[in-house]
């Protein structure tokens, strides 16, 4: 950290923030930018609509945690999972509409792909099944795993979708008339996955604090190896030069380029104090990481400089959300203790 550029933290010049009490366990934002939502361990979903950040709307969400949360594949509204077994879409203006129920099973992970008038995309992971539905909610299929789903995404042209689970992946095509799914095998844990912006890498975090990845094109694996705790959060930086992750004292960046990341080291910023990383989010439009650690600080990190600037202070409890908005102007962070926040890196400090 002693490369910090600017003594104050954003958050205060350019932040709007409420202390929400409840765990925070995702942010987003809407797919227009305008209005960001945070997904609460108490039955809530808090909408903020950008042009009135004064006014935080209390959505009844669930009858129960909301466990998972994503942008709609509209412009405007947000898709949720909740321990009440249902899969829910929320508008913007707050209007809660179910698209299926689960009964007594737990939805933990949902997606999307955007597409304007029901021609997008949704998902949701409920135990071993991958439910997926067009844009309007129909359901078109379901795909089964060997367990449980840790992991889901769409990849960057919606023609697949990824499931992580015990022992690997399985990458499936969502037009296929006969569903022929591709598997990724590696025994052990995922516990996390994501997708490189070509479509051509699958990563997943691992239970034993590694990353494991394939490349598609040639079947080549990847192991990344090295953090002292388990890796919960990645995020690929736009182009998908470097993969950022959590899991260290320090934001964790592996190159995927020049024929990395396997032969290469990992690049490491905003770190050597002994505080783990606790969230990473990748600027959609600058080469600039976000990262959130354990004691509640939140930085701003720049790729090419490795230049620091402090967003929010520690003392909030460890960091559980951030998101960056479309537009990578705005990021929304959340913690464990309730505290969830808004920058606005446009605006000029007051």
């Amino acid at each position: 950290m002693s490369q910090t550029v600017a003594p104050d933290f954003l958050l205060k010049s350019r932040g709007v923030q409420r202390a929400l009490d409840a765990f925070v366990i995702a942010a987003s934002f809407n797919r227009a930018g305008t209005v960001a939502a945070f997904a609460l361990g108490d039955e809530t979903v808090r909408l903020v609509d950008m042009t009135d950040t004064a006014t935080w709307r209390d959505v009844r969400a669930h009858a129960g945690a909301v466990l998972a949360l994503a942008p709609d594949c509209g412009p405007s509204g947000f898709v949720t999972g909740g321990d009440d077994g249902q899969f829910c879409r929320i508008a913007a203006d707050g209007t809660v509409s179910k698209i299926a129920d689960f009964g007594m099973k737990w939805v933990e992970r949902v997606a999307s792909f955007p597409g304007e008038k029901g021609k997008g995309l949704l998902a949701c992971a409920v135990g071993k099944l991958v439910h997926l539905f067009d844009g309007s909610g129909k359901k078109l299929k379901t795909f089964k795993h060997p367990s449980s789903v840790t992991g889901l995404a769409f990849d960057a042209k919606g023609k697949r979708v990824a499931a992580s689970h015990y022992n690997g992946v399985t990458l499936w095509f969502v037009a296929a008339k006969t569903d022929s799914p591709r598997t990724l095998e590696w025994k052990g844990s995922h516990t996390a996955l994501i997708l490189h912006p070509d479509g051509d890498a699958v990563v997943t975090a691992m239970q034993e604090s590694a990353l494991h990845g394939w490349r598609l094109s040639d079947d080549q694996h990847m192991r990344m190896t090295g953090y002292p705790s388990k890796t919960d959060s990645l995020s690929f930086s736009r182009g998908g030069k470097w993969l950022a992750s959590s899991g260290s004292d320090a934001i964790v960046l592996w190159p995927f380029h020049g024929g990395g990341p396997m032969g290469k080291a990992p690049m490491e910023l905003a770190g050597g104090d002994g505080i783990n990383c606790t969230q990473v989010a990748c600027n959609p439009k600058e080469d600039l990481i976000a990262g959130g650690f354990s004691d509640g600080l939140v930085v701003l990190a720049d790729i090419g400089s490795s230049r620091i600037l402090p967003v929010a202070p520690p003392g909030h409890g460890a960091v559980s959300a951030l998101a960056w908005s479309p537009d990578g102007r705005l990021l929304a962070l959340g913690t464990e203790t309730g505290l969830a926040a808004i920058v606005d890196f446009t605006k000029r400090p007051e």
